[in-house]
């Protein structure tokens, strides 16, 4: 485990020290959160199932940190579009395509919406959290997440080259070169 832990210091140390400052654009703070992060990957690297997906795994630990540090300063929403992939996921064509549709179709919600998606899908709040976070009722909560996430799922549509059955669930993302 320890030479796992050397191993991602040594290929995404400086990587993931620029993504940081790209977001929170304080030196300081960027360098306490990189800190934050690799802290974390070291207490949470038992967790991963998949090393092939590492990379991916050490991005999402940075930006739910990222998101953490806005979320302690009071930020009543966090913009999708600082929480986007790195460049290195741009290598899957597929992947890098409909994740930028994704988060324009995120960024087109209104920020309650916005806020509900964020933090249930990207933050992995339970909706008892997010009512708590939000100083709303449960049952109020569950209907903002169910309405963001139906008009997700409506705007997803529109994507080009999104797979759907006729009940209109998502089946599989084409890229149009196959």
């Amino acid at each position: 485990m320890k030479n796992e832990i050397n191993t991602i210091w040594l290929d995404l140390n400086e990587e993931l020290y620029h993504f940081i400052l790209g977001k929170i654009k304080d030196e300081h703070q960027a360098k306490d959160i990189h800190q934050e992060v690799f802290l974390k990957i070291q207490t949470k690297i038992h967790q991963l199932q998949h090393t092939s997906k590492l990379t991916s795994w050490v991005y999402q630990i940075t930006r739910n940190t990222i998101i953490d540090h806005f979320r302690k300063q009071q930020s009543p929403t966090v913009d999708v579009l600082d929480i986007d992939m790195p460049e290195e996921e741009a290598n899957d064509f597929n992947y890098s395509k409909l994740t930028n549709c994704i988060n324009q179709k995120i960024g087109e919600l209104s920020a309650q919406h916005k806020e509900a998606i964020v933090l249930t899908t990207f933050q992995e709040y339970s909706q008892k959290e997010l009512a708590k976070h939000l100083n709303i009722s449960y049952s109020g909560t569950k209907s903002r997440v169910q309405k963001a996430r139906e008009i997700l799922k409506i705007q997803l549509l529109s994507c080009p080259n999104v797979a759907v059955d006729g009940t209109g669930k998502l089946l599989d993302f084409k890229n149009n070169e196959d």
